[in-house]
């Protein structure tokens, strides 16, 4: 690699680190450490709040239940991104708590399947997110194709 081919790569992660860590999780005040591209498509996609925008986005289309939920995400990323049953079912827990989905048993008495539905307030929640999310995707996009050009070339 030439010394002139890596530092448009190293200037885009660099960039890609410093937008992901413009903001933490929400309330929490955690920020990702300066400098640091690691872990762009596991935990920092999870502090960037794209999981609730992915959930949002897929129960708009329809009421949705968890497994199903985790099912979607994994095919919409040709597993690349994968969600863990110990990160969904508290997500939801914590949207329908925040009034963002709300939820139906779909045989009450049995407790099987809860299928969840946007609230007015999950809508305005997902308008947010697609815009504050937005400017993260671009930089992993670019990032992930100067990486591509870097290795294998135009």
């Amino acid at each position: 690699m030439s010394e002139t081919g890596s530092k448009p790569l190293q200037a885009a992660v660099a960039e890609a680190a410093e937008v992901a860590g413009q903001s933490g999780t929400p309330g929490t005040g955690r920020k990702k450490a300066s400098g640091r591209a690691s872990d762009v498509f596991g935990g920092e996609m999870r502090r960037r709040d794209l999981f609730p925008l992915l959930v949002l986005h897929l129960i708009r289309e329809k009421p949705c239940y968890g497994n199903y939920l985790i099912d979607a995400i994994e095919s919409m990323t040709q597993g690349v991104v994968s969600v863990n049953p110990n990160t969904m079912y508290p997500l939801l827990r914590d949207l329908e708590s925040r009034r963002m989905i709300e939820g139906e048993w779909e045989h009450p008495d049995k407790r099987t399947r809860r299928f969840y539905s946007i609230t007015p307030v999950g809508e305005e929640e997902y308008g947010r997110l697609v815009g504050e999310i937005e400017p993260f995707l671009d930089s992993v996009i670019e990032s992930v194709t100067l990486i591509k050009r870097e290795v294998y070339g135009d």
